[in-house]
């Protein structure tokens, strides 16, 4: 069977046997290169993907072209250049298609209706932490005001919920760019409200916002407690609503979890789908970084990406690193080495001029405590002199957190466990970096413990 043939094959066989964000993710784009002496070379479109497929599918992949071929068959992963051109539907969500005129037109429209022009379907990573969303929102942006309405996300910082939101607003604006689209924050429309109400522009208020084919309101909550907003906001959902307009509202809780929230208000939300999307997993948040770094131009190697997967659980955070890491190439010519990457954790609290996120100030003593609670280890005992491994990798966890989350000196760190030296402080800073990649028992250690700090 020639090789071609035999992939559509394997490929047939692989949609029926993940999930469909799995194939469209990691497969959609791969190719059979050769099959020569038993041995199939399999092309991907990026090292991150290769690391993925080789590490998760290994077995399936060998399987389904052994069964196909009768033969035992060895897999060499290798990452090509080759850029296909997909139709609308082929595309996945780790995939850019061609730039058309229609795209570009669209690209103008949302600019001025203030919707992020890059926020599309195909650049939006899909794990089963935000399958539903994904799903969900595509079926909306292919049949507005029909499929899901309202389509109510909802979910932390960073989850993608505004991602999702304006994916489908570009997506109806490729499609016609002259679509009456309405964008704002719940703020924005209680203070939009106000100012109606103080210059007697009540009138045009109304007619901009239920005049909407696309009504679109991030961080609904806001609105909730606010009488003459949520009576507002009451008529407005039911005119466009009435109308055939779709709506799509984001909130970082549930409709039924809104405190303040009218009654009527609630039901309507409810009416709708509710999704509920959560906080990536390591493996999104690497396929994030790579997708993030690749749209300003970073070239980072597959070890640099899960590095700073590992080091992150906000996609918002990781975009602002990454923006940090440009700066730093740009600036001083920095080589992007998983090191070089480590080294600029400790101090990734500002990135371009923004303000710093604000974390809760949190003690040394506070690691201490936390890390020995976590691993039922006593606080003097890891401030004392034993080596032995159940003892030392505690040690070295509060090391890293000092270090990177908390911007301590190694003088520092050093004097909280029991006067250490500057090399025993790297070294131990360094191993847990370089193992928490790849050591999935250690990250979620590490992600307990700063969630247990920083709730």
């Amino acid at each position: 069977m020639e090789p071609q043939r035999l992939w559509r094959s394997v490929l047939a066989e692989l949609e029926l046997s993940v999930s469909k964000a799995t194939f469209q993710t990691h497969f959609s784009q791969s190719d059979l290169l050769s099959l020569k002496n038993g041995v199939a070379t399999i092309g991907l479109t990026n090292p991150l993907v290769r690391t993925m497929v080789e590490t998760r599918y290994y077995s399936l992949v060998k399987s389904i072209i052994d069964h196909t071929t009768n033969e035992n068959i060895s897999l060499v992963f290798v990452v090509i250049s080759k850029k296909l051109v997909l139709t609308e539907k082929e595309a996945g969500p780790l995939f850019t298609q061609t730039v058309d005129s229609p795209r570009l037109d669209s690209v103008g429209a949302a600019k001025r209706l203030h919707i992020q022009p890059e926020y599309t379907f195909e650049a939006f990573a899909v794990s089963t932490t935000n399958q539903i969303a994904y799903a969900a929102a595509s079926a909306v942006a292919k049949s507005p005001g029909s499929a899901y309405n309202p389509l109510f996300l909802y979910g932390g910082v960073g989850v993608g919920k505004t991602h999702l939101m304006h994916a489908v607003a570009n997506s109806m604006l490729v499609k016609k760019p002259s679509t009456k689209v309405v964008y704002c924050m719940g703020e924005e429309f209680l203070n939009e409200i106000i100012e109606a109400i103080q210059t007697k522009s009540v009138r045009q208020f109304k007619q901009k916002y239920r005049s909407a084919e696309l009504l679109l309101v991030d961080d609904v909550q806001f609105i909730a407690g606010k009488q003459t907003a949520q009576e507002e906001f009451f008529h407005t959902f039911n005119a466009v609503h009435r109308e055939g307009g779709q709506i799509i509202l984001t909130s970082d809780r549930s409709p039924g979890e809104i405190s303040h929230l009218e009654d009527r208000l609630r039901s309507r939300f409810e009416g709708g789908l509710l999704v509920d999307i959560s906080p990536p997993d390591y493996e999104l948040r690497a396929a994030i970084v790579n997708i993030k770094s690749r749209s300003l131009g970073l070239q980072l190697t597959t070890d640099g990406a899960r590095v700073i997967a590992a080091n992150f659980t906000d996609t918002r955070a990781i975009e602002g690193f990454l923006k940090r890491l440009t700066t730093e190439v740009s600036a001083h010519g920095t080589e992007l080495t998983p090191d070089s990457i480590t080294a600029l954790l400790s101090s990734r609290g500002q990135v371009n001029g923004a303000a710093p996120i604000t974390k809760r100030r949190v003690s040394p003593q506070e690691v201490l405590d936390a890390v020995a609670t976590f691993f039922n280890i006593k606080s003097s005992t890891i401030k004392g002199p034993k080596r032995d491994r159940p003892i030392a990798r505690p040690r070295q966890l509060i090391m890293y957190i000092c270090k990177i989350e908390l911007g301590l000196t190694l003088d520092d760190i050093g004097g909280l466990l029991g006067g250490r030296d500057h090399t025993t402080i790297m070294h131990g800073i360094d191993t847990i970096a370089h193992e928490l990649p790849t050591n999935e028992r250690l990250r979620e250690a590490a992600e307990g413990i700063k969630q247990q700090l920083w709730a």
